[in-house]
């Protein structure tokens, strides 16, 4: 599985971008698709994960993002609203094909059950 991360770019405070994930290879619709985020100087962070279980948000980002996936295209998104400065980082798109159906947000936010990953897009909100 190939992953492709686009959408990314500077806006300021307060304003929306939707990133988007383009796979390509064999990604199955009972794989699940996650969004990590690595601001500078920082650890890789958790930021939203979707599955056959549900869909799973960091702290940090939760009511202002929404994932989303379309399996005909391949695609997964991740609409950002209500930008923050500390929202700054290059966010990866990754897939998972390992999960079961019962797995939650305690498995889907741990970049290691991540089996494939995307190049990372850029998002910087400035102030």
């Amino acid at each position: 599985v190939q992953l492709q991360a686009s959408g990314g770019g500077a806006v300021q405070a307060g304003g929306s971008l939707r990133l988007s994930c383009a796979a390509s290879g064999r990604l199955l619709s009972r794989h699940s698709m996650g969004w990590f985020r690595q601001a500078p100087g920082k650890e890789r962070e958790f930021v939203a994960a979707i599955s056959r279980s549900g869909t799973f948000y960091g702290d940090s980002v939760k009511g202002r993002f929404t994932i989303s996936r379309d399996d005909a295209k391949k695609t997964t998104l991740l609409q950002m609203s209500s930008l923050k400065p500390e929202d700054t980082a290059v966010y990866y798109c990754a897939v998972n094909t390992r999960g079961i159906l019962s797995s939650g947000y305690d498995y889907y936010s741990q970049s290691s059950v991540y089996d494939y990953w995307g190049q990372g897009t850029l998002v910087t909100v400035s102030s």
